[in-house]
């Protein structure tokens, strides 16, 4: 059933007009214009053999999973957990067991928040993120802090959007419990060095957590080769359906965490007395899951897998650095986020012109583009602005969508 939906990819990895054309969304007109879609940092799309995928599982196998002996929950079962699979051979873990499954990036990090830092944390120990963090990589951890009497302390980083890493390893301290780490910048496009970071914490026996939701769909990740301890990612920005995350852990630390949810399929043996866990990867997944989002994230890694993560590292490199010559050339335009080492993501001001007003105008003429502070209040007081607007790229993308951005913002100028 599943081999009927498959398109033939073989070719796709050199003809990335085929690849576009698999994705349903980019053949919309907005407005009256073709649709340019640079909001890949929030949501990417899903291509058709995905979306197809989710709904033969809704038509044909739909059922609870891990509970029935009847024919749909077996096969519903068995394609979930196939995700899991995927996902281990797709990040290079070492045990399947390693692989829990959330909602998203956000609720991986609460549950090693509240999970891990509960247990370990305690008065005068301290946190270490970074000034480039997301929300959900600052706000969970404040949250455990105000619980334990733990401290945050904060790599700063530069006007450039690099961290400062001198700083970094002066904050490492017989204190420090938990460094927290961004791989990409969701709204600068840095790449940080986290494998220095990694290397450096775990001198100190610290235990790193990595925020992989902006680096696991632009570039090959190995966590084994990483050596992190925890990595948290989303579906929904790799091609995949929303709903559905991986937190990554090494089998060790998960082993000695307390679960963070209580419920269904969470447990071994419950009485009114006292309740016992069930084992690996389940201990940390209460409930029903998500399972039309897993079944179809299982057929996202497979066509991501057939495209080729180093063919998509290459693509988005070389639409970055089109779009960034691009961008240069206009005058009033000042790109935020300059490091050497940049991903997918470039955020610009324009002279004197709001960055929602920038994006409402580009919408009118079909470019999405997302504008705000990108859920990174703190990098936009070091830049002392409110927000900005930000182009994020996917593979799918290609010259024309760049050079549409392009007259686009010239048009926005011009209105203004």
């Amino acid at each position: 059933m599943e081999e009927a939906l498959k398109q033939d990819t073989a070719t796709l990895t050199t003809d990335w007009e085929a690849i576009r054309n698999q994705f349903p969304v980019l053949k919309r007109e907005i407005k009256g214009n073709p649709l340019v879609y640079l909001d890949n940092g929030a949501s990417s799309q899903m291509p058709q053999r995905v979306i197809d995928r989710i709904n033969d599982y809704h038509s044909n196998e739909h059922a609870n999973v891990h509970r029935g002996i009847h024919t749909l929950s077996q096969e519903g079962t068995d394609a979930f957990e196939a995700a899991r699979t995927k996902v281990k051979d797709f990040i290079n873990a070492r045990h399947l067991e390693e692989i829990i499954y959330t909602t998203g990036t956000t609720d991986s990090i609460n549950l090693v928040a509240n999970s891990y830092g509960r247990k370990h944390f305690r008065e005068g120990d301290e946190i270490i993120l970074s000034a480039m963090e997301h929300h959900a990589n600052i706000v969970p951890w404040q949250m455990v802090a105000e619980e334990t009497g733990a401290k945050i302390k904060v790599i700063p980083m530069t006007d450039e959007g690099e961290l400062v890493m001198e700083e970094f390893h002066n904050l490492l301290s017989d204190r420090t419990k938990m460094v927290g780490v961004l791989h990409v910048s969701n709204a600068l496009g840095t790449v940080n060095p986290v494998e220095e970071i990694i290397e450096a914490a775990h001198a100190k026996d610290i235990p790193v957590l990595i925020d992989g939701a902006q680096a696991v769909p632009h570039a090959v990740v190995d966590v084994q080769k990483l050596d992190a301890d925890f990595y948290a990612f989303s579906a929904h920005k790799m091609c995949g359906p929303t709903g559905f995350g991986i937190l990554y852990g090494k089998k060790e630390l998960l082993e000695d965490m307390p679960p963070y949810r209580g419920g269904g399929d969470m447990i071994d043996k419950v009485t009114f007395e006292k309740t016992t866990w069930n084992d690996l990867p389940h201990k940390f997944e209460a409930g029903t899951p998500p399972i039309a989002a897993g079944v179809g994230f299982a057929e996202t890694i497979d066509f991501l897998n057939e495209v080729g993560m180093e063919n998509i590292a290459a693509r988005e490199q070389e639409l970055l650095d089109y779009a960034t010559e691009e961008l240069r050339k206009i005058d009033g335009l000042k790109i935020v986020g300059t490091a050497k080492n940049k991903a997918s993501v470039i955020s610009f001001l324009l002279e004197g012109i709001h960055p929602t007003d920038a994006g409402t105008i580009l919408d009118q003429k079909g470019i999405a583009v997302r504008t705000g502070h990108h859920c990174a209040q703190p990098i936009m007081d070091h830049f002392n602005i409110p927000g900005t607007a930000r182009a994020s790229i996917s593979f799918y993308n290609n010259k024309e969508d760049i050079d549409r951005l392009v007259e686009g913002i010239k048009y926005v100028k011009e209105f203004f």
